[in-house]
């Protein structure tokens, strides 16, 4: 089941060269004027009868000749016919689709360029949505899908009948309403995040080596220059691998939200290029965003916490247990002997 994503661009401070993606709805996004970027829009036998016959036993007579008589019993369930039960399997189809559409996994289909290289328009992508429900925050580098902000993508209100509206619910189909995107996750809660002209985007002073994924001919900012900024706890900056076809973080700060994306808005993290085949593939984070100090001092700090609290919860059970065998072992031998 696809459900469909559309990228939108917002309203950017200043007018640059490009075009812009499109939505999966078939709707195009408004743009600056002389540029229209994707933003992040992301466009889920025959009847029978069972016989048996039983032969009567011989009755005894009282004291003359024996007579039988016998009979022949037609008993068993008639099955049901395939048209019969194929509504129970279609609901159940429906229902299991829309749990793994909720829970599990969702696919999203990409409908512009500004994830290029790594995404091409058309391309389908399976959206990770149960490991949030374990606290899974997404991190540097990750792929993500989230709902709009506010304000990245233009008011859509297409009508819908009831078919639409229903499958469009289940995952089964795309909704001409959806307002999600897709980005690549530069910087978390408690980040530093700067990119000059002719430079590199660095985080907490760490140049990136974005040569894996940025678009080929593109440079990292020189189209929307940044920072440094300083991410909100809970906030993430995001930011298209195609940048300069991208309307991203850079181009909402003077919006509400400063251009920072709420983690509560994140649907999932996209693991896998599911379709065309021929695309099939892995969505990795790149080595780069694995290098030494690029992590905050926030995430340094509460790390060491996390790594001891876990290693001391059973080294305390196992103490406690060490304790109470002790002690019944001086209750026993403390025991009268009889």
């Amino acid at each position: 089941m696809a459900v469909g994503a559309r990228s939108g661009s917002g309203d950017p401070e200043d007018k640059r060269p490009g075009v812009g993606g499109g939505m999966a709805n078939g709707t195009g996004d408004a743009g600056p004027p002389t540029v229209e970027r994707e933003s992040d829009g992301v466009t889920a036998d025959t009847d029978g009868t069972h016989a048996a016959d039983n032969a009567g036993g011989d009755d005894a007579g009282g004291s003359g000749s024996g007579g039988s008589s016998g009979g022949t019993k037609k008993g068993g369930k008639k099955q049901r016919s395939f048209w019969q039960e194929l509504p129970m399997l279609i609901g159940i189809a429906l229902i299991l689709a829309l749990i793994i559409k909720t829970f599990l996994v969702q696919a999203f289909s990409i409908p512009s360029n500004s994830m290029q290289d790594t995404l091409q328009t058309g391309d389908r992508v399976l959206v990770d949505k149960l490991t949030p429900w374990f606290g899974s925050t997404p991190d540097r580098g990750e792929v993500v899908v989230f709902n709009d902000p506010g304000g990245w993508l233009p008011e859509a209100n297409v009508e819908e009948n009831f078919v639409q509206t229903a499958l469009s619910f289940i995952g089964l189909m795309p909704s001409a309403n959806e307002k999600d995107l897709i980005k690549r996750v530069i910087a978390v809660g408690g980040d530093t995040v700067e990119c000059k002209e002719g430079g590199k985007v660095r985080v907490n002073g760490k140049p990136l080596d974005e040569s894996s994924y940025l678009f080929p001919g593109n440079t990292p900012c020189d189209d929307k220059p940044f920072g440094p900024v300083q991410v909100p706890k809970g906030k993430l900056w995001v930011m298209g691998d195609h940048r300069q076809d991208s309307l991203d973080s850079r181009y909402h700060q003077n919006q509400p939200g400063s251009g920072f994306v709420p983690e509560s808005k994140v649907v999932g993290r996209a693991i896998v290029k599911a379709w065309p085949i021929n695309r099939w593939g892995t969505l990795p984070v790149p080595a780069t965003f694995d290098q030494k100090g690029i992590q905050s001092s926030g995430a340094l700090n509460a790390a060491p916490a996390a790594l001891g609290f876990a290693g001391a919860v059973p080294l305390a059970l196992w103490r406690r247990k060490r304790l109470v065998a002790k002690d019944g072992k001086r209750a026993v031998e403390g025991r009268p002997k009889g």
